[in-house]
């Protein structure tokens, strides 16, 4: 893991304490950012969320999916705790948590955009960070590439519809066109220009080293927007820390629950450790970036929506890194071979 990965939830933290500083100290830059919108589509962030998300759509390799027959067991638990499971239970402790259990603590409007911001979160499965995942836990690194691009490519058809699923389902008015543009313009074309770049960059080497010149824009992205999201929403922050913490809560409920099905299923169908250490840690990753990129189109930079899925950034990386030592002390109990 590279310095920005190992240390991506101080980073973050910084980020959102100076987010915070600029939203006081000079609110009308921060509101001009924010005024930088053409059909809900705020054109900074655009740019800084294909910083982020361009560089991992270059590592999706449509070739390597036909290596699933050699281990199929793994990618059916990736798919169906990701696209059966984790949207619903992440909506499903949203709504407990904010509806019931913080609802004294919390305006309803503003329980129903960090509601809907989990939703985005839970239906957004890792796309990036599990390579780093992967590499600590010694998993199989074509293998994870496999499962990385089955699920990209069912992120184009089936993001949008359950996240519109959930959020109607909860009660949340949901902009179609401003989803689908959003899916169309943080997936389906990143992806696109991902595949193409591949066969322009031509062997595997070339493309690696792409990937690692791109990867420190894709952190300077995330860092960059999170300042933003933070700056406007800096004085409901300052005036309410707690909401920070009460946010993290169903995330880590949900972190934990859904590593511990993933993991416990690759235990009892045999799979092998190299493949079922990472096929545990996509469920449970998520791809924040979209998820990011997403609450902003639809609720706005200053969103309750969008400051949930920040949160999901600040909770994910040293949870990850706890689930990663486990999985590494549990290696003996998993099968050698498929």
């Amino acid at each position: 893991m590279g310095m920005f990965e190992r240390w991506l939830s101080v980073w973050v933290g910084t980020a959102m304490v100076a987010g915070l500083a600029l939203g006081m100290v000079a609110p009308g830059l921060v509101g001009a950012v924010a005024a930088a919108e053409v059909a809900s589509v705020n054109l900074v962030v655009a740019v800084l969320i294909w910083a982020m998300v361009y560089p991992m759509m270059v590592g999706v390799d449509p070739g390597s999916l036909r290596d699933v027959a050699r281990q199929p067991r793994g990618l059916l638990i990736t798919l169906a705790v990701n696209w059966l499971i984790k949207p619903f239970t992440m909506a499903l402790l949203a709504v407990v948590f904010f509806d019931v259990v913080f609802a004294p603590l919390i305006a309803p409007e503003d329980a129903r955009q960090y509601i809907a911001g989990l939703i985005l979160l839970g239906a957004a499965p890792c796309t990036a960070m599990v390579f780093v995942w992967s590499q600590l836990t010694g998993g199989d690194e074509n293998y994870t590439l496999v499962q990385v691009s089955v699920n990209d490519l069912i992120m184009v058809v089936a993001f949008a519809p359950i996240v519109a699923f959930l959020l109607g389902v909860t009660e949340i008015a949901v902009p179609w066109q401003t989803l689908v543009l959003s899916v169309v313009l943080y997936v389906v074309l990143p992806l696109l220009a991902g595949l193409i770049t591949r066969r322009m960059l031509g062997g595997a080497k070339a493309i690696a080293a792409f990937r690692a010149r791109a990867k420190p824009w894709s952190v300077v992205g995330l860092i960059v927007t999170v300042a933003i999201l933070f700056g406007l929403q800096g004085q409901a922050i300052v005036d309410r820390p707690l909401i920070i913490a009460l946010i993290a809560v169903p995330i880590l409920i949900q972190s934990y629950g859904i590593f511990a099905l993933a993991y416990a299923a690759a235990w009892m169908l045999k799979v092998p450790h190299r493949v079922a250490a990472p096929c545990a840690l996509i469920g449970t990753s998520n791809f924040f970036e979209l998820a990011v990129a997403v609450a902003i189109s639809l609720f706005g930079l200053g969103s309750g929506a969008a400051l949930a899925t920040v949160v999901g950034v600040l909770v994910e990386v040293p949870v990850m890194l706890t689930l990663v030592a486990f999985a590494n002390r549990t290696r003996a109990r998993f099968a050698d071979a498929a």
